[in-house]
């Protein structure tokens, strides 16, 4: 009996191991996250000492990730033959994603399943960042107010007439607004999210930080 289940665990670990990881390039959109910068040093960021939360960095919403996504779930950790980005390349994405270490992260994690070179993939963050426009009003903030979720996805409505209330989702996590992510096709045309991904936060007295 004890060799027969070691044999079946035996299986299971084999069957795992070839299916780890997604292949890449094969998913159905993208999700654009755009991270409210305050909110993250709030939470994480200003216990790491991250450069990102220095009171001169002047961050608003970032970009947290261009993630290639399935109409249901998302692929990770893809097996790919692309070299990983340089150090010079990692850096030189904090302009717009605060650290070149969430850069790195991204790539591993999503940009390797997005089937493009580390350089593509970043060009595409990049522009599809730029496809987006961040309401100005948010960084006028003077003090920390609380707000429902739902002001900050009309604002971004407002701020970008080709989006449509399903293209967009705003989350929340420990009581604060936390991003806003924007449903993308493969040419950064906006779409409709998947049901995995329109999940509003429905917080009506979330904290909103004003940029440090």
């Amino acid at each position: 009996m004890r060799v027969l289940v070691l044999a079946m665990v035996g299986l299971v670990v084999a069957s795992m191991a070839g299916a780890r990881g997604e292949k890449a390039g094969a998913f159905d959109y993208y999700v654009l996250s755009l991270s409210w910068s305050p909110t993250w040093c709030a939470i994480e960021g200003d216990a790491r000492q991250s450069p990102q939360c220095e009171a001169d960095a002047d961050f608003g919403w970032v970009l947290h990730g261009l993630w290639p996504q399935y109409h249901r779930g998302w692929p990770s950790y893809c097996p790919t033959v692309e070299r990983n980005p340089s150090r010079g390349m990692t850096e030189a994405m904090a302009d717009i994603m605060g650290t070149s270490g969430l850069a790195w992260h991204q790539w591993n994690k999503h940009g390797v399943c997005s089937g493009l070179s580390a350089t593509q993939y970043y060009d595409l963050s990049r522009e599809a960042y730029g496809t987006v426009v961040r309401p100005e009003i948010f960084r006028r903030l003077e003090k920390a107010v609380k707000l429902p979720a739902s002001v900050v996805e009309e604002a971004f409505l407002e701020a970008n007439p080709q989006l449509e209330p399903d293209m967009i989702t705003i989350t929340c996590r420990d009581g604060r607004i936390q991003e806003a992510r924007i449903c993308l096709s493969r040419s950064l045309e906006p779409v409709p999210c998947g049901r995995d991904v329109v999940r509003d936060c429905t917080a009506t007295d979330a904290l909103f930080d004003p940029i440090r």
